[in-house]
């Protein structure tokens, strides 16, 4: 490639958890021998301000935090959770019984989930990933369009700026520009919910319990963080919603207690509100000539299970040890074989973790009798299967499947 022009090894478009992660994953493990360049609107990446949102981060990821050297900078936030309860039950309805519940930590005693403020995730990221040479920062970075020059890639950036890489990948999130210029199609649709945050304080503990309250309108999860705090993360109907998150503070905790259930005493808002419409899609392919597309760009999940993060950590250690491996082996990081390694590895647990998600959203917001008394009794019948319960434990650690070195706790 020609040296008139900056020339990088990788460029990352989108400082999301998963473009961070990519980049802090090849500046450790490229010692000094790849240059990546990571571009986005602003640094700090402008996730970082203002997000109320909080993450069930797996022991998978936490491995890999760790590894990367991100997790001492979450720790003194990260809430272990060591019991899940699962209700399922009317708004309505007097008494919310539990109808399953399970100790949600692995064999050694480790807990498989710890709740995480986003904020806290993007800025540790952040924080490590300014202290690596290797990677230049183009803020504002935005692709104005791109081609094929030899072997590679020129990148024109819209303010005028051009630069030279292998391989490009789209870490930009859902509304990815990048993967509409590679002309990668998805297929996916809209559901009739929307999704709020907020942040709560109650007045008893909440013993390291996360609580999943299965609604007619969706899913009700309260996330236990430090202290006498959580975080609800609430699928409401989508005309409901606009409703209750146009109603005061006072109005809007009453919805809020009412959903509770009486659970932790008397609550009191912490936080704002943040709301958003919810959707899933899958890109039909998560490669093109030398594009990658990896996070929110390649599937956007529904946060019943609290997984998205969790898939996109997994791409940026599958895409970080394929890149890396060719590296060493002295190969073209862009080669279509070498892309085409990460998206068999990716693309097929990422399409049954969508489809699974999906499937769960619709069978349980329904207010059927029939189909709740289905329900309830498949669930009872997990709760009398210890082996079926740790099952699930460990698929909410991560710890299932090819995983890569990254998220087994091993430096690549």
């Amino acid at each position: 490639m020609s040296s008139a022009l900056p020339h990088y090894d990788v460029v990352i478009s989108g400082a999301s958890v998963a473009g961070l992660a990519l980049a802090l994953a090849l500046a450790e493990a490229g010692e000094g021998e790849m240059r990546i360049a990571l571009l986005d609107r602003t640094w700090p990446p402008p996730s970082a301000e203002g997000d109320v949102r909080a993450y069930a981060v797996s022991a998978a990821s936490r491995h890999m935090l760790q590894v990367l050297g991100a997790w001492k900078g979450v720790a003194p936030e990260a809430q272990a959770v060591r019991r899940i309860e699962i209700t399922d039950s009317s708004l309505d309805d007097g008494i919310r019984p539990v109808v399953l519940t399970y100790d949600n930590v692995l064999e050694d005693g480790e807990p498989a989930t710890h709740i995480v403020p986003g904020t806290l995730i993007v800025s540790a990221l952040a924080d490590r990933v300014a202290g690596f040479l290797a990677v230049d920062r183009f803020m504002p970075g935005a692709i104005a369009a791109y081609e094929a020059a030899g072997s590679g890639l020129t990148v024109s950036l819209a303010d005028g700026r051009v630069i030279r890489t292998r391989v490009l990948v789209s870490a930009e999130g859902r509304q990815s520009g990048l993967r509409e210029k590679a002309g990668i199609k998805t297929v996916g649709w809209s559901y009739d919910q929307m999704g709020i945050v907020t942040w709560v304080e109650h007045e008893r503990p909440h013993d390291d319990t996360a609580i999943q309250h299965f609604l007619p309108a969706g899913p009700f999860a309260i996330l236990p963080l430090t202290g006498n705090r959580s975080c609800i993360t609430w699928s409401e109907d989508a005309d409901e919603a606009r409703r209750i998150l146009a109603l005061d503070d006072a109005a809007f905790l009453a919805e809020l207690e009412k959903r509770f259930g009486g659970r932790w005493g008397a609550l009191k808002l912490l936080s704002g509100r943040q709301s958003w419409p919810l959707s899933m899609h899958l890109a039909r392919s998560y490669v093109a000539e030398r594009i990658a597309l990896m996070g929110d760009a390649a599937h956007g999940v529904h946060p019943i299970a609290g997984q998205g993060l969790n898939l996109a950590l997994r791409d940026a250690a599958a895409l970080s040890e394929v890149l890396i491996e060719a590296a060493r082996l002295g190969l073209d990081v862009g080669n279509a074989e070498i892309l085409s390694r990460y998206e068999r590895w990716r693309r097929f647990d990422s399409a049954v973790s969508t489809a699974a998600f999906d499937g769960l959203n619709r069978l349980f917001s329904s207010d059927s009798a029939v189909l709740r008394g289905v329900r309830d009794a498949g669930l009872g019948l997990v709760d009398r299967l210890p082996a079926m319960k740790q099952l699930f434990v460990s698929e909410a650690a991560g710890m299932s499947g090819e995983l890569p070195r990254l998220l087994r706790g091993r430096s690549i």
